[in-house]
Parts: C-alpha cells; structure tokens; sequence
C-alpha cells in the first residue's frame, strides 16, 4: 500500500465523521457509537443497539485498508448485557445488514477519508 493510498485522516475527525453518517445508514430507531480505537490510528470500533423488544448490541471493529476500503470484524454480540450465540439465523441476518450498512458509511465518507 502507498503511504498515498493509506488513510490520512485524524482518528478524531474520522470518528466524528462516523459518527454523523452512520446513523442516516442504519434503521431510524437504532442507536450507533462510534469510538477511536486506542491502539489502532486506523481502526474505529462501532457499537450498535438495536431498538424494540430484542435488545441486541453489537460491537463491530472496522479497519480501514487503505484509504476507500474498510474491513468489518464482528467482534461480540450481547442481548441484555449477555453474550449470546452469533451463530443463529437472526443475528447472522442482523450481523450481515449491519456490515452492509457499515460499508455503505465508509462509502458515503470517500470524499473526505480519499483526499
């Protein structure tokens, strides 16, 4: 990778960035946080808790490749504070609409993290 091609935006301002787009993505009544990774300059770690009776919360690690491409990691899933299987149906459903929505953020940010 080209110092060119890799990420050359302030964890900070990216995280900001994040967190402003995220949301317009995802579902209307999901709750989206975005945090600097403390030991990664080009990772953020995202959490989302889904809204109405499930009470699902994710918690996603995204590692910008380069400066336009991200990789998705799913990291824990905890319904109620509990770690539950991610192996199920539903949250492989919910895990993949999520990462959907996570790349199609990283996407609408192209212009400001590939400048």
């Amino acid at each position: 990778m080209s110092k060119k091609d890799s990420l050359q935006v302030d964890n900070q301002r990216l995280v900001k960035a994040w967190a402003r787009t995220l949301p317009t993505v995802l579902n209307a009544s999901d709750r989206a946080e975005v945090k600097a990774d403390e030991a990664e300059a080009n990772v953020i770690r995202i959490h989302i808790a889904t809204a109405g009776r499930s009470n699902y919360s994710f918690d996603f690690k995204c590692t910008y490749v380069d400066s336009r491409e991200v990789q998705v990691e799913l990291v824990d899933v905890e319904r109620e504070g509990t770690t539950v299987d991610e192996r199920t149906d539903v949250i492989q459903t919910l895990v993949d609409d999520y990462v959907r929505h996570i790349h199609e953020c990283a996407q609408q940010l192209h212009a400001f993290t590939h400048s």
